[in-house]
């Protein structure tokens, strides 16, 4: 028989005393001392950031707790809707769609541009490797993720203020570059604007600040998750996933509705 590994973990520790977070005392040490988004780079880094890693870092998770009634919170307004009891589910619901088009694109950006750097070298040439990149994602049919924006044209005001921000705090650097050159060779390729969306900036970002292309897609999660407790809470105050029901059955049913009529018209003639 082999011999069974040892289960550990790193993070946290508790006692009868005191509870422990990556070497910290959570009441002494944290509580009190840190704000939410440095708690949130400690557990993902393993460390507190200094300010300029503090700045950059909360910059992005403030970009991404909220964006209006878009399908995550309708997702989550209308769960809270069906289960008022259960605000978790109406959360859950609403995370459920981050996906590839909704705040998953971050995790694709950066993911793209921790390939391009990947053997540790530097290319001199940041304008062909870009079309490089454009080219490649054409031939497979695959959308650039990070670039583009439904509302937001012809710049994501989010992207201007997070790379000012980047500027600021020594983090504008050669992911940035790179991801400012795909959105350039994109547009000239497609022959419209493609400018960097807010999760192509923030995908960028993860790389400068030496964040794992795994980690972006969960700041998206859990920066959302506080904008989904906000939606769920104006729901129970002034609903409208009830009212947004009712109004989609009755317009999407109608069809169907006068086609049963002419049926029935055609039966009695």
């Amino acid at each position: 028989m082999s011999k069974r590994t040892t289960l550990h973990s790193d993070i946290a520790w508790s006692t009868a005393e005191a509870i422990g977070v990556h070497g910290y005392d959570l009441c002494n040490d944290l509580m009190g001392e840190v704000n939410f988004g440095d708690m949130a780079f400690l557990e993902v880094t393993g460390r507190l950031p200094n300010p300029n890693e503090s700045r950059l870092f909360n910059a992005v998770l403030v970009t991404l707790v909220e964006h209006g009634i878009v399908p995550s919170t309708l997702a989550a307004r209308m769960t809270y809707a069906g289960a008022p009891e259960a605000m978790q589910a109406a959360v859950a619901a609403g995370l459920l769609g981050l996906g590839s088009v909704f705040v998953g694109s971050t995790e694709g950006s950066a993911r793209m541009l921790a390939a391009a750097f990947a053997d540790g070298a530097a290319p001199t040439d940041l304008d062909a490797l870009a079309r490089s990149i454009v080219q490649s994602h054409r031939d497979d049919k695959k959308i650039i993720p990070g670039l583009g924006h439904p509302i937001h044209k012809p710049v994501d005001p989010r992207t201007l203020r997070l790379f000012a921000i980047a500027e600021q705090t020594g983090f504008h650097g050669r992911y940035v570059a790179l991801m400012q050159a795909v959105a350039d060779a994109a547009s000239a390729s497609y022959g419209k604007p493609l400018p960097i969306n807010a999760t192509g900036a923030i995908g960028a970002l993860c790389c400068e600040m030496g964040l794992s292309w795994k980690v972006s897609h969960g700041l998206g999660v859990m920066a959302r998750a506080v904008g989904l407790v906000g939606h769920v809470l104006e729901e129970a105050q002034r609903p409208m996933a009830m009212e947004l029901w009712h109004r989609a059955e009755d317009e999407a049913s109608e069809h169907a509705r006068g086609k049963l009529r002419g049926q029935a018209g055609a039966g009695e003639a």
